[in-house]
Formats: C-alpha cells, sequence, structure tokens
C-alpha cells in the first residue's frame, strides 16, 4: 500500500512538471510553406462552345462534378432581383421526366446531393460522389440543365421561402447595413441591389423564370470541373455524350460598374438598439491587377484575421466588439474593401475613431519586418487548407478563370512572401483613402449622431 501511494505521488509530482518542462522546451521552427502544385488539367472545349477541365486530385475515392455558369445576379433587371436565385433553385425541383424527388434519390445512389449556388458573376449547379459515379452525375446534372421541368406547384412553394428569407434576412442589422453599403457604392447597377421587394418576390411568374433561364443558360457560358479521383476516359466520353448537343446561346454579359464612394455617414435607423452595426470602405483594384498581392496582405494585417491590427485594438484592447474583420470583395474587373464591426451602442464612435487610428497609423508607418511575416505565415497555411479539398480545387479554378489569371495559384505563396512592409505602407496610402471612405451604421438614432458627426456629415 506505501509502495502504491509512493508510486501515486511520484506520477503526481510528473504530471504537475510537465508544463513547466514544456514551457522551456523551444518549440522547432516550422518551414515556410511551399508554392502550391497543381496536379495537371486536362482541358478541352466541344463545338457548342461547352468548356471542360478534368483534375485528377487527391486519394479518396470521391468527385466533385459542378458546371459553373457565366451568369448570376449581374443579369438580373431591377425589376428581377433574385430571379437568378429563384431559377437555379427551381432546376433542383425536377426536369421533364423526373421530380425532385427523383433527382434526390438519383444522387444519394451515388453516395451525394445534388446542390446549387448563385453569385453575382457567376452560378453553379453540382455535387460530389463516390468515384465510380462520376460519369452518371455528369449525365444527371446535363439532365437537369438542359431538360427543366419548371413545376408550377415548387415554383410556388419557393416563393414562399423566398419570401420567409427576405423577412428574416432584413431583421438583422448586418443585412441592412451591406444593403446600404452597396447600394451607395454601386447605385442601380446590379451590385448594388442587394433586397427585392416582397411584391416583386410574389408577382414573379414561371414565364419569367423561362425566359432568364433562356437568356443565360447555355453551353457557351458553360464550364465543368471535375476534380477528384475518377477514370478521365469515361468522364470525358459522358461530357461529351451529355452536352454535345446543348444549344449554345450567347456569350456572357459584361457590365463593369463605376462605384463611387466619398466621406459621409449614412444611418440607418434602428431603435434602441443595445448595439451598432459599423461598414466602412471604398472600392480599390480587381484581381487583375499588378498591386493586388500586396493589398490582400494589407487588408490582412490591417482587419482580415484575428490578429489584425483592428481586432487587436478594439475587440482585445478595449473590448468594443467581438468579431470585427476587413476583407476584399471580388467581382469581375471590380472590387471593394470593407471594414465590419458589431459594437456596444455607447460606443460606436469611440470604435469608428480606433478604425480610422489605425488605417492612419499603417499609412505613416510600415509595419516591422516581424509583424509581417506572422501574416505572411498566416495567409500561406490557409491557402494551403483552403487547396485541401476537392471543392476548394474546383472553386479556385473558377476565381482563376473569371479573372484571367493563369499562374494564380502556382504563385500565390511566392507572391504573399515577396510583399514588404513599405509595399504594405504604400497600400494603405494608395487605397485605404480615409476621406474617400463611405461609412454606414445601423443603429439607435438617438444615441448615436452625436458620437460620430466628427467623422463627417450625416445621411439619415
Amino acid at each position: 500500500m506505501k509502495i502504491l501511494t509512493s508510486l501515486s505521488i511520484f506520477f503526481l509530482i510528473v504530471l504537475m512538471a510537465m508544463p513547466l518542462l514544456s514551457q522551456l522546451e523551444t518549440p522547432p521552427e516550422g518551414s515556410q510553406p511551399k508554392d502550391f502544385v497543381l496536379p495537371t488539367v486536362k482541358k478541352f472545349s466541344l463545338d457548342n462552345g461547352f468548356k471542360v477541365s478534368l483534375v485528377n486530385y487527391g486519394e479518396l475515392p470521391k468527385a466533385v462534378v459542378r458546371i459553373v455558369i457565366g451568369a448570376g445576379n449581374i443579369n438580373e433587371s431591377k425589376e428581377g432581383v433574385w430571379l437568378a436565385d429563384i431559377t437555379m433553385d427551381l432546376l433542383k425541383e425536377g426536369t421533364s421526366s423526373m421530380n425532385a424527388g427523383d433527382i434526390a434519390r438519383k444522387a444519394a445512389g451515388m453516395g451525394g446531393t445534388v446542390n446549387t449556388a448563385v453569385g453575382l458573376d457567376q452560378s453553379w449547379i453540382g455535387g460530389e460522389v463516390l468515384s465510380e459515379f462520376t460519369p452518371d452525375l455528369v449525365s444527371l446534372l446535363a439532365e437537369i440543365l438542359q431538360k427543366p421541368g419548371f413545376p408550377e406547384k415548387e415554383f410556388e412553394r419557393l416563393k414562399k421561402d423566398y419570401l420567409r428569407n427576405l423577412n428574416i434576412q432584413k431583421s438583422r442589422p448586418q443585412s441592412l447595413a451591406q444593403e446600404k453599403f452597396l447600394g451607395v457604392l454601386y447605385g442601380d447597377h446590379p451590385y448594388g441591389r442587394f433586397f427585392p421587394s416582397e411584391s416583386m418576390i410574389s408577382g414573379y411568374t414561371l414565364d419569367q423564370v423561362k425566359i432568364f433561364y433562356g437568356n443565360n443558360v447555355g453551353a457557351l457560358r458553360a464550364h465543368i470541373y471535375v476534380v477528384g479521383r475518377f477514370n478521365a476516359e469515361k468522364v470525358e466520353k459522358a461530357i461529351r455524350n451529355s452536352f454535345s448537343t446543348w444549344k449554345a446561346g450567347e456569350e456572357s454579359y459584361v457590365n463593369i460598374p463605376e462605384p463611387q464612394s466619398k466621406r459621409m455617414i449614412y444611418l440607418v435607423n434602428r431603435a434602441e438598439a443595445p448595439q451598432s452595426t459599423i461598414y466602412l470602405g471604398l472600392p480599390v483594384i480587381d484581381p487583375t491587377q499588378e498591386d493586388f498581392f500586396p493589398m490582400l496582405v494589407t487588408n490582412t494585417l490591417l482587419g482580415g484575421y484575428f490578429s489584425s491590427r483592428v481586432t487587436s485594438n478594439i475587440r482585445e484592447d478595449k473590448g468594443y466588439t467581438y468579431s470585427p474583420r476587413s476583407s476584399i470583395t471580388n467581382h469581375f474587373r471590380d472590387a471593394y474593401w470593407v471594414q465590419t464591426a458589431d459594437v456596444s451602442t455607447d460606443v460606436t464612435g469611440a470604435a469608428l475613431k480606433e478604425i480610422f487610428y489605425e488605417i492612419d497609423r499603417l499609412q505613416n508607418e510600415a509595419p516591422t519586418e516581424e509583424e509581417l511575416e506572422g501574416v505572411q505565415n498566416y495567409m500561406a497555411g490557409i491557402f494551403v487548407l483552403r487547396n485541401s479539398s476537392r471543392s476548394g480545387i474546383v472553386g479556385q479554378l473558377a476565381f482563376m478563370n473569371l479573372h484571367g489569371l493563369d499562374d494564380y495559384l502556382s504563385n500565390y505563396v511566392k507572391n504573399i512572401y515577396a510583399v514588404t512592409p513599405q509595399d504594405v505602407q504604400e497600400m494603405a496610402q494608395k487605397y485605404l483613402k480615409d476621406q474617400e471612405m463611405t461609412i454606414v451604421i445601423v443603429g439607435d438614432p438617438e444615441k448615436v449622431p452625436a458620437q460620430v458627426k466628427r467623422f463627417a456629415e450625416i445621411v439619415y
């Protein structure tokens, strides 16, 4: 019994000492992330303009098949906001020979599902299945795209779903801030139309959906990506058999905006709100520009990750907010930078002051090599993780093709590490111009104005 007690005491002492010993050890330095090497992409096009990219990637016996269409909200009229979303959702509800249940069961039998998504410039339909069923998924997606059923019953149900979704989104201050911010920057351009009205959704007809589909969905605007483990010969045969007779349609519609921004505060009324939602930003350069990589690094250092300057200031030091964040949103030949934060109402002005302080500080003084290296390591590491999935690869390839970036993936890490502290300071000076920043605040109109009026004229 005494021996057991002694042994217990000994192991207890060892366990208590382990944290101290681990603190005394110096962890090994991590190696610098290497450039990402994408496996060979087999590319070809059908006679109708349908583009194909095949990538054998990974070890798991699964594959992602995604058809990206060069159409989205950019193709909507001012009377047709969210019509692209409804159209793509309705495609999953049936074809001329299958209903929604049939589609779901077929996909499930392949070990997957069929999903759709709509963006401003691009939309897609696709899924992920077990490798052996990759050609079958290609055929299923071809039928959905080329023989849509547009069932009336499901259309009416979808409209009700969209009405509920609209009401939910419009109850959120973040959505209201984004709506106002984009409306100010882009005006009547499709990028500035964030929400439809309830009457707009209720009034949509199947004829409008069919016209939108007919005008915007066709082989010439479509690109199929297959990424994973699959039999390339069988998949190529399925693609040629399924898509060669698809109507070509029109080339992708191009409508490049001319965004505007100036130092103004737009206050969106949210009476007695305990928090203020802040959106602060302006148009910046798009991914085709020479300064794009230095600008990405600048954004990350300033507000784009958990250890960024703005986050450290107004979250860690001041406790004004839980999750501030800055980001760059890219469109076709267009982009904007925005810093967002949800802060307590009584520190709205103080938070705005600190955000501008961090912007000004970066303009006046370059970051240290050590701070910059931490940002670069984070960005390179996240980039590697982003490319570790089949869906991630598809997303990167679609991004590259939209913006015409041939060597984006292979040179990303190299370009990130090429940025210098002086580059970061120059980007802040060149693009983050304080006097041109649009400021949107969703908050209490009784408590916020007195705090923020010193920063700019307020528009209600």
